[in-house]
């Protein structure tokens, strides 16, 4: 008896002076660190998705068309597992919308829990405003169901118009059900039983993974954690803690690293958006950049006969032309950005747009001056 009880002190003592390193670890953070929580991902951490066919009932008339034929089938088959025998032909689904039903399932979801169900319109339903979802079974991909979901739509918008005009805000066709999901089938798994958790980094670098390594050995005291490759870092469970997982995880996701990640300049013609990230760096360079602008313009001048003009002489059309050419001058700017803010400062300086921007940076990474991967979106 003596001996079990100094091994349970013994335990306990070591808990705790390993949940108070964890607390000193966490108060010795850098001015640039971030939660390992925000930049990963923990194995058995997850949401499942779940689906579902439905029907919305309660349209305004502003349900699906009689052209939806899988509409008017699955009316018919409803009524008939309630017991009531119609003719297909006399169904009129204006007031009724065919939806798919899409849910997220954390895996700690238990029977009884509730969901936020999304529900969309799939025919040619013009709204979902004011519809009510029918009791709609959830599957999972093993094709088990997990949820069922039933409920009011809530729609962030609003369709109204008339003959000759129409008015709309949002989607109307899209809705969410608010907890509108019960769970009545857990996820056959496990926290706790759990010996070895694998961290899923966001980013692929072997710097920030072995940052990870050692902050996380260097909270638990011991070579537990090893990483896998760039972005993957695996955790053996601690002896102490296998079967309470739980306590070792909530201090682990609050270890703060400092990650790093490669130089990328990010793109996007579209709108002409430049994103450059904070190890962007520039070698010496020259830029110059200007723009031609030819502008074309056509006029017609009429042409009349003078008073004394011969006999046959016509008024007759006379065309002008204007050629206006305008370059800008813009000198020849040095540019040394060793730095992410010379670089915005120089291409500021020679009043280049976003749009001049994109070209600028792709004639940089062309002439070997710019050290960062450009992605164009």
């Amino acid at each position: 008896m003596t001996t079990g009880t100094k091994t349970k002190k013994g335990t306990a003592g070591l808990t705790a002076a390993m949940l108070f390193l964890f607390v000193m670890v966490l108060c010795s953070t850098s001015a640039e660190a971030v939660r390992l929580k925000d930049i990963a991902a923990f194995s058995g951490v997850r949401t499942n998705e779940l689906v579902g066919y439905g029907l919305v009932v309660g349209l305004s008339g502003t349900g699906d068309g009689s052209n939806s034929a899988f509409t008017t089938t699955s009316m018919v088959n409803m009524l008939e597992k309630m017991g009531v025998r119609v003719d297909r032909s006399a169904i009129k689904p204006s007031n009724v919308a065919a939806v798919m039903v899409t849910a997220k399932m954390p895996v700690s979801s238990k029977p009884g829990s509730t969901l936020d169900v999304t529900v969309s319109s799939i025919g040619d339903a013009d709204s979902l405003v004011g519809g009510v979802l029918l009791m709609t079974p959830l599957k999972g991909i093993d094709g088990q169901i997990y949820a069922l979901a039933q409920g009011s739509l809530t729609l962030g918008g609003y369709s109204a118009g008339g003959d000759a005009a129409t008015a709309s805000k949002n989607f109307v066709t899209v809705g969410r059900i608010p907890n509108g999901a019960s769970v009545e089938r857990a996820v056959k798994f496990k926290f706790n039983d759990q010996n070895k958790i694998t961290i899923n980094l966001e980013m692929s670098d072997f710097g920030t993974a072995m940052q990870v390594v050692n902050r996380v050995n260097g909270a638990i005291g011991g070579g537990y954690a090893h990483a896998v490759d760039a972005s993957t870092v695996e955790l053996k469970v601690p002896r102490q803690f296998r079967g309470n997982i739980v306590p070792l995880m909530a201090s682990l996701e609050n270890l703060e690293v400092s990650p790093d990640d490669k130089a990328k300049v990010v793109v996007d013609e579209k709108t002409g958006t430049i994103v450059l990230g904070r190890s962007v760096r520039l070698s010496k360079v020259a830029v110059a950049h200007g723009n031609l602008q030819v502008v074309v313009s056509e006029s017609t001048d009429v042409s009349q006969p003078g008073p004394f003009a011969p006999q046959g002489a016509e008024t007759v059309e006379t065309p002008q032309t204007d050629v206006d050419i305008q370059e800008d001058n813009n000198r020849l700017m040095l540019v040394e950005g060793a730095t992410l803010q010379e670089l915005v400062d120089g291409l500021n300086a020679i009043g280049a747009t976003p749009r001049d921007l994109i070209s600028i940076l792709r004639t940089m990474k062309a002439a070997g001056a710019l050290h960062a991967e450009l992605e164009v979106i």
